[in-house]
């Protein structure tokens, strides 16, 4: 159960989302109140915990922390009671989000704001039937693990205010989030357009016969991947032109980009293609459970954030609202 002296944050849908942002919100001492549609609800999200906590406490947790301090709520509705912000992580359905949406929508204060979680809807898409405060409706995207991975995108919509944006800021940033803020909607946002081109080429990869998953896998990992950690792919190629900087870079390699070495629109997902990466995926796996990969990638995770943080290294303007 809740505390009444700790501010609430409401989840709703508890997929893994859902109770990663669940889990986020209890590490940072918020009472948080669940609801999801589906039975055993306290039963996934403890189990979730079982997993996530460790590594939580691993990087340090604040006074206050208490990963029993949540409330599974009856309805949608119960969930939103007192609360201060409404983070909503339904599946990625348009018309499901929709609904939710207007229901969320009415039953919470004006003052309340409502974030969701979506990978790609904008926030216009989704706020048709948002009839009585859409100016507080906005997107909240966060990365997975969400209770270790910083970033936020907050996304307006052309209703949302700036009040709204402000507040939700505010609030994700106490958490220890780091905020990119957009003022201009656009598909997929910012690091998912990134990712899935990416992706995108990995697959045509595999379709082609060129590289295997585990190739695929470790040319990032053991590459641009540890780059990456310290430095986003801009700054980077800023280094890797030299006293140039990155005028040289692309007065050097800018012809190159009109070469075909990239396909950025993605491969017909057969059959044959999606047998290939599965398996791809559950040979490098080598027979360990989902549950030991998560341990694995937590602790790395944790490993990693604790090596930026003594070298007071990582993301550029760390803290600081950066804009798109």
């Amino acid at each position: 159960m809740t505390t009444s002296d700790q501010p609430v944050v409401a989840c709703i849908g508890m997929g893994v989302i859902g109770c990663g942002w669940a889990a986020h919100f209890l590490g940072q001492g918020y009472g948080v109140q669940v609801w999801d549609p589906v039975d055993g609800v306290e039963e996934r999200l403890n189990s979730f915990l079982d997993l996530a906590w460790p590594a939580m406490a691993n990087l340090g947790l604040p006074e206050g922390a208490d990963r029993n301090n949540f409330v599974v709520c009856e309805t949608a509705i119960d969930a939103v009671k007192g609360a201060v912000l409404v983070q909503e992580s339904a599946p990625e359905r348009l018309d499901l989000k929709v609904d939710l949406l207007s229901e969320l929508d009415q039953a919470c204060s004006n003052e309340v704001v409502i974030a969701s979680s979506t990978s790609g809807y904008l926030v216009s898409d989704m706020t048709p039937k948002c009839a009585k405060a859409p100016e507080r409706v906005l997107v909240g995207h966060p990365f997975n693990p969400v209770y270790l991975l910083p970033l936020v995108e907050l996304v307006a919509g052309p209703e949302t205010s700036q009040e709204t944006l402000q507040k939700a800021q505010n609030i994700y940033e106490s958490t220890g989030k780091i905020v990119l803020k957009l003022d201009k909607e656009v598909d997929g946002f910012v690091s998912d357009r990134l990712q899935e081109a990416m992706w995108r080429e990995a697959l045509h990869m595999v379709a082609n016969g060129e590289a295997t998953v585990e190739q695929l896998d470790l040319a990032i990992t053991a590459g641009p991947g540890l780059r990456w950690a310290l430095m986003g792919p801009m700054l980077t190629f800023h280094l890797a032109g030299g006293e140039g900087g990155m005028a040289h870079m692309l007065d050097h390699f800018g012809p190159s980009l009109k070469s075909p070495w990239t396909r950025l629109e993605a491969p017909e997902l057969t059959k044959e293609l999606r047998d290939a990466v599965v398996e791809g995926c559950e040979t490098e796996a080598a027979g360990r459970s989902v549950a030991t990969l998560v341990n694995e990638r937590d602790k790395g995770l944790v490993a990693i954030i604790k090596a930026l943080r003594e070298a007071e290294a990582g993301t550029p303007g760390q803290g600081e609202q950066h804009g798109s």
